[in-house]
């Protein structure tokens, strides 16, 4: 990383395709990333396969700053093009796979790509939606199929070239450049596509992977299409280290690819923590590679999983669209953290500054919960806004900073904690409840797999709680039950009104759970009421609100 004072960082730092020109050069016989299919590159063998992917893409027309929507799951192919892309000075446009109708069609529409790039089984899927601006289609992964009316299709071999001839951008590829574009889930609207400059994406990796040395292997389990995914190589990259890439996470063989591939540090969210502790204990647990996890948001049961596992856990807050300018060191003890700890402010550089503020954007003391605003003194490291939406970006990039949309709190020592996401507030007989902090509640029962709590309207003004649970296979779940589970474990006033029970989640492509339908929906038939059911909370002496 540069030093503190150094503001912005040359290319050969931070831009991913000078990166790797440097690193091959230097380390060129070192592995820069194996598959789980078995195949890998060494760091000479990756600048060869992309800088040949870049002149076959330069001859289907694709040149600086031509967006490419790459429609692809995790695998030797996607990490190719993005490499190739950067080369070229095109913007790298991932799609989710599990994307289709009319989420998939404003993308497409919103992107202004020509050219996807797409495996063969997701290109029916075009047939049925308005393409916009494509005229090409390249498939691979099988035979291409009929092309969609008004498309172009081109097989896999479009992407080969015989030689590395290319032309270059002039001038070369620069730290502002805009490297990607990355779309977020889009939970209570139309996706928005971040906006990612060459460093932005740098910026992010070295500052996550803090731990980071050349002896790493860094483990990618999340899907490529995500910035989570896609901000590792030049992480990895800029100390000489080496990555491995699953095609998916899967709980059951998860520690088992860990040893095979020999990955010694991963993202692990907290509902990956989740089923992997809820999996039976093995004698030979602790007995892996992995060495340090950052896991984000932090489990209530984190030493545990450290522990177990045999790792060292680390935190952090971060967004697509900046950071993380708050991180946590190793975390030996959470007994005196607060719930939803994240970490502190980033020292050094790019400088972050962070505040809690109140809906006027003026900032509250510490101790006051508010929304997270950040901007950084390095240019380029904060996204500088979406994807043809002026007035999205307007709204979350006003006064100077960088609104996140989400609630947290700062004590006196400056530590920060998540509280909720703002849109989820709930406020019930004069208390705020965190919806995150109780679904943590609900998902300590043991047939709960899924959880999500929900403002509905009242009779009495402000909110009721309705929570809403999915049971694990084949488990029921009774809501008078739960409730009486949950009423040792909450305060009197965030013990939910009504259970709903469903088999499955609304979610997004990203498997966040669509909060917003379930609001829409709010008391349907079948939901259970506490309060028409007769069960009888006991309140605290002390607490005042009824």
């Amino acid at each position: 990383m540069p030093d503190a004072g150094v503001m912005v960082p040359g290319a050969e730092t931070c831009v991913l395709s000078a990166m790797l020109d440097r690193q091959a050069a230097a380390i060129g016989d070192r592995t820069l990333i194996v598959f789980d299919t078995g195949e890998s590159w060494t760091y000479a063998a990756a600048r060869d396969q992309a800088r040949r992917c870049a002149a076959a893409l330069a001859r289907l027309g694709i040149r600086r700053g031509d967006p490419v929507l790459v429609w692809l799951p995790n695998g030797p192919q996607i990490v190719r093009i993005s490499f190739a892309l950067s080369y070229l000075g095109a913007v790298f446009v991932p799609v989710n796979v599990a994307l289709r109708g009319g989420m998939l069609e404003h993308i497409i529409a919103n992107s202004g790509a020509r050219i996807a790039i797409c495996h063969a089984s997701l290109i029916e899927r075009l047939g049925v939606i308005k393409t916009g601006s494509l005229d090409t289609i390249v498939a691979i992964g099988g035979a291409a199929p009929t092309a969609p009316a008004g498309l172009a299709i081109k097989g896999e071999d479009a992407l080969e070239s015989d030689d590395s001839d290319f032309p270059a951008p002039v001038p070369p590829v620069a730290p502002w450049d805009t490297a990607a574009i990355f779309y977020t889930s889009g939970t209570t609207g139309p996706s928005k596509g971040v906006i990612c400059p060459n460093l932005h994406i740098y910026a992010m990796g070295p500052l996550a992977l803090r731990f980071l040395t050349a002896e790493d292997r860094f483990l990618i389990n999340l899907p490529f299409f995500h910035l989570a995914g896609a901000l590792i190589p030049p992480a990895v990259i800029g100390v000489g280290a080496s990555m491995a890439m699953m095609t998916n996470f899967h709980t059951a063989t998860f520690w088992t690819e860990v040893r095979r591939l020999e990955g010694t540090a991963c993202y692990i969210l907290s509902t990956m923590s989740s089923f992997l502790m809820k999996r039976p204990a093995q004698e030979d647990d602790a007995d892996n590679p992995m060495r340090c996890v950052v896991q984000q948001p932090l489990a209530h049961d984190a030493m545990a999983f450290a522990k177990r596992f045999g790792v060292s856990v680390f935190t952090q807050f971060d967004m697509t669209e900046m950071g993380p300018p708050i991180v946590s060191e190793e975390i030996a003890d959470t007994s005196d953290l607060p719930n939803g700890y994240c970490g502190r402010l980033l020292e050094g550089w790019p400088h972050f500054e962070a505040r809690i503020v109140d809906d006027n954007d003026v900032e509250l003391p510490a101790g006051a919960v508010g929304e997270l605003v950040v901007r950084s003194a390095v240019p380029w490291v904060v996204a500088p806004g979406y994807h043809r939406a002026a007035e999205a970006t307007a709204k979350a990039w006003r006064n100077g900073w960088f609104h996140t949309g989400d609630a947290l709190v700062r004590d006196a020592s400056g530590n920060f904690a998540f509280v909720d996401r703002i849109k989820d507030s709930i406020r019930r007989r004069g208390e705020n409840i965190s919806s995150s902090e109780l679904e943590a509640e609900v998902l300590a029962h043991p047939n709960v797999a899924a959880a999500a709590a929900v403002a509905v309207r009242s009779e009495h003004g402000e909110d009721e709680v309705l929570i809403v649970v999915q049971a694990k296979a084949a488990l029921p779940i009774d809501p008078q039950e739960l409730t009486r589970f949950l009423i040792p474990r909450l305060p009197h006033f965030a013990v939910p009104r009504y259970v709903r029970v469903v088999d499955a989640m609304p979610l997004t492509p990203t498997n966040k759970i669509q909060k917003n339908q379930l609001r829409a929906e709010g008391i349907v038939r079948g939901t259970w009421d506490r309060e028409a059911a007769g069960t009888v909370l006991k309140r605290d002496r002390l607490q005042s609100s009824a």
